[in-house]
Order: structure tokens, then C-alpha cells, then sequence
């Protein structure tokens, strides 16, 4: 596939909220949904008639069709998209949000991922999950992702020769990002034998090494560069970004090679010069070294070294999950897809929740989505540079 990144011009991504986090919610997904509008609104500056566009994702909307989630909010529109892509919703709603600002359809798109979480909810959920869970992986006894995520992670150990230590070093200097991050769930200080001693979930995979299920959620507006500056707003600029939707079955690890299609496409634009703000899709420690290795940050096998160094802590040449990532924060369901947007664009707007990366020039976001027992279906990247331009220059 020889297909180049989209590339975006005088695009703005701006206000981005976090709503939540919560453990457990009694409330919906809808509720949830709506407070993150309300959040955007209010973190924009404007007025529910402004919008004109939505791009929305959530696991759990349940027996209501997507779109009447419009109604439901009051709102109406000239551009809608429902994008359910998990872990990819983040970089696919800023892709789908600048097109169709640039293509004339909409004037401000609110971008908004939520979703609740009640005890049990989880098991529900990959208990009916897609069909291939539901018919052919369920009923066989693997109870959820933990189980292929093992697998994963066993596959990277064995052909790369990392340990579990390897990993625990990411977690660690995650939870130490998400120390003064007041939406991050889980900010207490974590020593490298607290994650090793951790009690085992899938081996070799132990409790800190999966996420958190909690209820929240993430939002962030797509506007022109004029309008954001008409209404002073603080933003990034989107560059360009890349999506890949199916398996690529040959790879080994999983998944590893979409990764590096991805930024294929992006190298050839240009687009991956000068990164030094990294916000990887963390559901699962190997899935972060397969993002920074599939992105040419590390090579193969190579990403333990690249995080012992600190090269990845707050203050390294390549600061990555800088609000310690949903390992720390928890994950909100489709809003996971969201967190690694929404803190790029705090950090390259001198905005942070918690910890300060300082000055950056570029940041790339990645994700991935949509797992089933091959792997995911869904992968995206997208690269957002300072919205005054003076990061390109610096």
C-alpha cells in the first residue's frame, strides 16, 4: 500500500477536557458523554449552537443508534461521525473532524469519547464483544484481551530477550508522570519490586501490566487556525496522519508491522522529523515497545534500552506518556482513545493537567482498537505541531 498521510493546513485542535476519572458509575454512557460536551463548551469558549459537526465514540450507547445521541444532546448538525475504532478514535476523529472542516461541511466539530463503568460492566462487554469473541473465542474459555495480550507479550520475550523488568521500568516511570495528574486514578508512587512482586493476572503478564477499567471521558475541538485565533483560542496544529484498517497476518509479534506501515506513510511526508512529545496507545506494556519500535524511536527490540536511558521520562529527548498513559489514569473505554490526544494537545499548548514537558516541537499520537483474537483491526497516527509555529523553528 503506497497510499501517503493526509495531510491537514491551517487545521486547529484545541480545548481539550478530561471528565472524570471514576472507578465505578451508576451513570450512562450518555450521561458521561453529555458532561464531556458540557466540559468542551465550556473549555472553548462557546456556545452548544456553535457546533455544527460531532464526532463521537463510546463502547457503550447501548440500544440507541449512534446518531440519536444528537437529539439527545440538543444539538444540531451539518457533519456527524460515529467512529467505533477504540483504541484508534482519537487520531481518527482529528482526521475525519479536519477533513470536514477543510472541506467546507462543518465550522467547529467537538470531538467527544466517554463511557461508564459499573462492576461487571467489563465482562459484559468482551462477552459480547464482536462475533468472533461471542462464537468462536468465548465459549472456548478466554475471558478477555488479558489472555491474547499474554500472548503477545510472551512472543516479544522470548524472540527479544526482555524480562519483566524490561517492562517494569515503563510502568514505573508512567506512574511517575501521572504523580501530579489530578484525572489520573492511580498516582501513588510505584517502586520497580512493587511491579514485580504485583500478583500474576495471564502469565507472564501481573496486575500492574493490564488497565484499569473506570468511566470518563475525553474531548477536544477541530476548528480552522482563524477561527481558533478569531476566539483566542490555544491550539496545535494537526500535520498530517495515517490510518490502516485490517491484519496484517505475517507479523510477528502481532501487530508490530501496522505500526510500521503507518509510519511509512508518514515518513514519506515528512511528517516524522523532529519528534520529541510521544503519546502511545498503553493498554499493554509490549504494545507501547511495539509503537515506539514500529515508529522508528527504537529498532527492534530495542525499546527497553531506549526507556532505561530515560529517554521517554518527562524531561528526555522523547518525552512520552507524559500523563502517565492509561496505565496510571485508568481506561474509560473508548475514551482511551482519546487520552493520548488530549494530553498532546495540553503539553503542545503549554497547558499541562499535571507534569510539564517543557517546550516541544512535535508530538506524534498513535493508537490501535478494535482487538480480537488475531490482533487489532484498527490502527492511526497522526503528528501535531505548537499552533504559533514556533516549535517548527526551534
Amino acid at each position: 500500500m503506497r497510499t501517503a498521510a493526509c495531510a491537514f493546513d491551517r487545521i486547529a485542535a484545541a480545548a481539550p477536557v478530561t471528565v472524570g476519572y471514576e472507578r465505578y458509575s451508576d451513570h450512562s454512557a450518555q450521561s458521561w458523554l453529555a458532561r464531556t460536551l458540557k466540559a468542551l463548551c465550556r473549555a472553548g469558549g462557546i456556545a452548544k449552537a456553535d457546533i455544527d459537526g460531532l464526532a463521537v465514540a463510546s463502547f457503550g450507547l447501548g440500544q440507541d443508534a449512534p446518531l440519536a445521541l444528537v437529539a439527545e444532546l440538543g444539538l444540531q448538525l451539518s457533519w456527524f461521525a460515529h467512529l467505533p475504532v477504540g483504541g484508534a478514535a482519537g487520531v481518527v476523529a482529528l482526521m475525519e473532524a479536519a477533513k470536514a472542516v477543510a472541506s467546507g461541511q462543518a465550522r467547529i466539530v467537538a470531538c467527544i469519547a466517554a463511557d461508564t463503568h459499573h462492576k461487571g460492566a467489563f465482562q459484559d462487554l468482551v462477552a459480547d464483544f464482536s462475533w468472533v469473541w461471542k462464537d468462536a473465542v468465548h465459549p472456548y474459555g478466554e475471558a478477555g484481551p488479558n489472555a491474547l495480550f499474554a500472548a503477545i507479550t510472551d512472543i516479544y520475550m522470548r524472540r527479544f530477550g526482555v524480562d519483566r523488568a524490561d517492562f517494569g521500568r515503563l510502568c514505573v516511570e508512567q506512574r511517575a508522570h501521572a504523580a501530579a495528574n489530578p484525572h489520573a486514578l492511580l498516582r501513588k508512587p510505584m517502586a520497580l519490586a512493587d511491579y514485580l512482586n504485583a500478583p500474576p493476572v495471564a502469565g507472564p503478564l501481573h496486575l500492574f501490566d493490564c488497565v484499569m477499567p473506570c468511566a470518563g471521558g475525553e474531548g477536544f475541538l477541530i476548528l480552522s487556525a482563524e477561527e481558533a485565533e478569531r476566539r483566542q483560542l490555544a491550539f496545535a496544529r494537526p500535520l498530517g496522519a495515517a490510518a490502516f484498517f485490517g491484519e496484517i497476518r505475517r507479523d510477528e509479534p502481532p501487530m508490530g508491522q501496522a505500526f510500521r506501515h503507518l509510519a511509512n506513510r508518514l515518513d514519506r511526508a515528512g511528517l516524522l522529523d523532529g519528534i520529541d512529545l510521544v503519546q502511545t496507545y498503553d493498554d499493554y506494556p509490549v504494545m507501547v515497545f511495539l509503537q515506539l519500535e514500529g515508529f522508528g524511536f527504537a529498532s527492534q527490540g530495542e525499546a527497553a534500552r531506549l526507556i532505561a536511558e530515560g529517554a521517554t521520562a518527562i524531561d528526555g529527548p522523547l518525552a512520552h506518556n507524559t500523563s502517565g498513559g492509561q496505565l496510571s489514569c485508568g481506561q474509560a473505554g473508548a475514551a482511551g482513545g482519546f487520552l493520548g490526544m488530549t494530553e498532546a494537545l495540553r503539553q503542545l499548548t503549554g497547558r499541562p493537567a499535571g507534569l510539564s514537558a517543557g517546550r516541544r516541537r512535535r508530538a506524534l499520537v498513535s493508537g490501535f482498537g478494535l482487538v480480537h483474537h488475531l490482533g487489532g483491526l484498527a490502527h492511526a497516527a497522526a503528528v501535531l505541531a505548537p499552533g504559533d509555529r514556533q516549535g517548527e523553528s526551534s
